[in-house]
């Protein structure tokens, strides 16, 4: 049996925030139902036992949304029960949750700290920023509590990281959210490219993050990042450490980098699951944790189209200089499909921008660290 990693939404799409570029809401919307409310216990217990009597080695559990934390506080601390009580073999579980922050306090900070969950924190920059998109259900924007309970964090020592949605807005400010972000001390950040609506041409909403926004945002963010580096002030940019990475001859960490989609097991709050958090759709339903097990969903029709669809590379691809880094880029970013299948990546002209740019410093940078850890 292989390790194992779970993306769980005990929340399904329910979310205390109306983030404007949420592409969780759309998928949702696409679906027969909207949302599945919050996860019960026995369905909990189930999933934790039957992933702890698959996984070797270690297993995942990473909670994601809507907004996980509307489960409550109460079911994170029995899932670590669970957790226990059902660790026969004794392997390595790591958890982990994405946030946008709204219901954290001092009793939920202690509890991540002291169960070592690895925290994703939204937030798009300095208050300005942030606020344009990331707003509540009356339109107030929600930076000063977000930033309240990174301030929580850090005085529980909670382990966590910054996740930035890059949008027509934080392309066009790179250097003022990069340098707030150095301001405030943030270490590990990981900037997310905006999606629009699935089965939608993209490039058209208010937020849309254009190739030639995309381009100018990494050329940009690099600079400031590779500046810090080589003057030995560096901080951990998700995208650029895989890069680097990969030029040692390292996998790359995030699955959009692979070249291919594999079939993971991202679990809505009933347990139906689906192979990617960005198609958690009616037709890629691969069976439901309670009845099916999950080699039978891995190797079922749904769980082998997914990944074989997602192995075509258009011939432009494969031709160009870049491919051994770029590898065709996220199957979602290469939607609508045409005939059936993916075509060119949306983002391919901001990629060849962004080597043609930063190929050189990035090698050097490999040949510095291989050299250093040599």
């Amino acid at each position: 049996m292989p390790q194992l990693s779970l993306l769980i939404k005990p929340a399904s799409s329910n979310c205390n925030l109306r983030c404007k570029y949420c592409f969780y809401h759309s998928i949702a919307e696409s679906r027969t139902r909207s949302s599945y409310g919050t996860m019960n216990r026995d369905m909990l217990e189930t999933l934790v036992r039957k992933a702890l009597e698959y996984a070797e080695g270690s297993c995942t559990f990473a909670f994601q949304g809507g907004e996980p934390t509307l489960a409550g506080l109460d079911f994170y601390k029995e899932l670590v029960e669970y957790q226990k009580k059902y660790n026969s073999k004794n392997i390595k579980v790591n958890n982990s949750i994405q946030t946008n922050g709204m219901v954290i306090d001092e009793q939920w900070s202690r509890f991540l700290a002291a169960g070592k969950f690895l925290v994703g924190i939204s937030l798009d920059g300095p208050r300005e920023i942030h606020d344009m998109n990331r707003v509540d259900t009356l339109e107030a924007g929600s930076f000063h509590k977000v930033m309240n309970t990174i301030g929580l964090f850090n005085k529980y020592g909670v382990d966590y990281n910054i996740l930035t949605v890059v949008n027509a807005v934080t392309a066009r400010h790179v250097n003022k959210v990069y340098n707030f972000f150095k301001k405030n001390n943030f270490k590990y950040l990981q900037f997310i490219p905006c999606l629009d609506p699935l089965n939608e041409i993209p490039g058209g909403r208010d937020y849309s993050l254009t190739p030639a926004r995309y381009s100018r945002f990494l050329n940009t963010l690099f600079d400031l990042w590779y500046q810090d580096f080589i003057s030995g002030n560096g901080v951990s940019i998700r995208y650029f450490d895989d890069l680097t990475d990969m030029l040692m001859g390292y996998p790359p960490d995030s699955c959009g980098m692979a070249g291919f989609c594999t079939c993971y097991y991202v679990v809505e709050a009933d347990g139906s699951t689906y192979p990617c958090d960005f198609y958690v759709t009616d037709d890629w339903y691969l069976g439901n944790v309670r009845d099916t097990g999950f080699d039978e969903m891995k190797n079922s029709r749904n769980g082998t189209g997914f990944v074989e669809v997602s192995k075509i590379i258009d011939p432009e691809c494969r031709e160009c200089r870049h491919f051994q880094l770029c590898r065709g880029g996220c199957r979602r970013t290469r939607e609508p499909f045409e005939n059936g299948r993916p075509v060119l990546n949306y983002y391919c002209p901001a990629y060849k921008d962004f080597f043609d740019y930063s190929g050189g410093r990035l090698k050097r940078i490999a040949q510095y660290l291989m050299g250093r850890n040599g």
